[in-house]
């Protein structure tokens, strides 16, 4: 299993990439979409 802080820098890493210009293409855009929404359910089930 992976720390908490492993996985915040993931997921701030994702937002970060999500937000940049080269990730415009849709199915690249979705793909990480889904992954950063799996790892704030992640987090938010480590913190009930």
């Amino acid at each position: 299993m992976r720390s908490e802080e492993e996985v915040r820098e993931q997921y701030e890493f994702l937002k970060e990439e999500l937000a940049s210009e080269e990730m415009r293409h849709r199915g690249v855009e979705e793909l990480f979409t889904h992954y950063k929404r799996a790892l704030g359910w992640v987090l938010e089930e480590e913190h009930m």
